[in-house]
């Protein structure tokens, strides 16, 4: 996506002028996520997905403390700029529905025949978790493996935590 103007107006953390993203990259997320699993296991790879959502993202949850309409944008604007995806982006005044059809970075490893990390899947979870938190939001994610849906809600309407066993494995 063109650059909209400066990061405190850009619903991205990043000011990329790019149109579209480098499909690559998610070779280097894939085997980031093996070599943190492999050197700290499952609970040091989530941690490491928190403090990534935390940290890196901090300027999205700052916009989502703007409320639903901008987890609404990003997510808009995300996917746009993911190279293959194909997502909607549902919004009613309780929650945004992110339904996605074709995840572009498990499309592009299979594409190509890298071994995906099982657990991959997971990230969408602890990293949006992360971003939501702070904002008063939460997520709940249910599929994988090429196609989820992310459901984003206030913090307060949602009492059951996220159940693990809702996001299967890539494979």
């Amino acid at each position: 996506m063109k650059n909209p103007g400066s990061p405190a107006t850009n619903p991205l953390p990043y000011t990329d002028t790019k149109p579209v993203g480098a499909a690559d990259f998610y070779f280097a997320i894939n085997a980031t996520f093996r070599f943190v699993l492999a050197r700290h296991g499952i609970e040091g790879l989530r941690r490491y997905w928190t403090d990534m959502g935390a940290g890196y993202y901090r300027p999205v949850m700052e916009r989502w403390k703007e409320g639903l309409p901008s987890v609404a944008e990003y997510w808009r604007e995300f996917f746009k700029a993911e190279p293959g995806a194909k997502a909607e982006v549902a919004e009613t005044p309780d929650a945004v529905t992110l339904n996605v059809q074709v995840c572009p970075a498990i499309k592009h490893l299979r594409d190509h025949g890298r071994e995906i990390v099982p657990c991959f899947c997971q990230h969408c979870h602890f990293v949006s978790e992360a971003i939501a938190a702070p904002a008063g939001l939460t997520v709940r994610v249910s599929g994988g493996n090429g196609s989820c849906t992310q459901r984003f809600a206030k913090r307060e309407g949602c009492p059951e935590p996220q159940r693990i066993g809702d996001i299967r494995e890539a494979l």
